[in-house]
C-alpha cells in the first residue's frame, strides 16, 4: 500500500522537492529584494520604514504600510526568478507550452500566494492581533531583531504549499499531458 503510493507520486515528489528547492532560492531573492527596498526608500522616501503609513485609505481608519510596499517589489523580483526556475527545472516545462501562457496563470497563482500572504504579514505585524509578534522579542534593534523580516519570512512558509498546489494543477498542467506537438522555437522567449 505506502510502496504503492510512492511509486505512483514518485515524479510528483520529485517535482515537489525541485519546487522547494526554487522556492528556497525565491525567499533568498525576496528578502535580499526586500532588505534593499526597506534600505533604499529611506533613501529616496523620508518616512519609509515599514511600520510607517505608506497610503492612507480614504474614509477609512486603516492604511497601507511601507512594509506592504516593500512585499509587493520583493514578491515581483522572486516571482520572475522563480518563474524561470521552476519552468526550466522543477516542471521542465519549456517544450511543452510557451512562456507567456505558463508566466500568465504562474504570476495570478502568485497573486494569490502574496494576497493571502499580505494578510498574514499584517496579522503578524499588528500589535493587537492575536498572532502578533511580540514588540518584546522584536523589537528592531538588530537585523534578527526586526519584526517585518520575521513577519515576512514567516508568510513565505506559510504560502509555499498554496503556491505548489495551484502551480503544479494549473499552471504547469501541459506537462501532464502527451506533448501533441512541440513549443517552437519561435513561441518560446525564455
Amino acid at each position: 500500500m505506502i510502496r504503492d503510493f510512492i511509486v505512483r507520486h514518485w515524479r510528483s515528489f520529485g517535482q515537489l522537492v525541485r519546487f522547494s528547492i526554487v522556492g528556497a532560492s525565491g525567499v533568498l531573492v525576496n528578502l535580499l529584494v526586500a532588505y534593499g527596498a526597506r534600505k533604499g526608500a529611506p533613501l529616496i522616501w523620508a518616512n519609509a520604514e515599514p511600520e510607517n503609513v505608506w497610503l492612507p485609505i480614504p474614509g477609512t481608519v486603516y492604511n497601507i504600510r511601507w512594509f506592504l510596499v516593500f512585499s509587493v517589489v520583493a514578491f515581483v523580483v522572486a516571482n520572475l526568478s522563480n518563474y524561470q526556475l521552476n519552468r526550466m527545472w522543477s516542471f521542465k516545462s519549456k517544450l511543452h507550452a510557451g512562456w507567456l501562457v505558463e508566466f500568465l496563470p504562474f504570476f495570478v497563482v502568485g497573486l494569490v500566494a502574496q494576497g493571502l500572504g499580505m494578510i498574514i504579514e499584517q496579522l503578524l505585524m499588528h500589535p493587537n492581533s492575536p498572532i502578533g509578534l511580540p514588540s518584546s522579542v522584536f523589537d528592531n534593534t538588530t537585523g534578527f531583531r526586526t519584526k517585518w523580516y520575521w513577519a515576512h519570512l514567516i508568510m513565505i512558509f506559510v504560502t509555499l504549499p498554496v503556491s505548489f498546489l495551484l502551480n503544479k494543477f494549473w499552471t504547469f498542467k501541459a506537462i501532464r499531458k502527451e506533448p501533441t506537438e512541440m513549443v517552437s522555437e519561435a513561441d518560446d522567449v525564455s
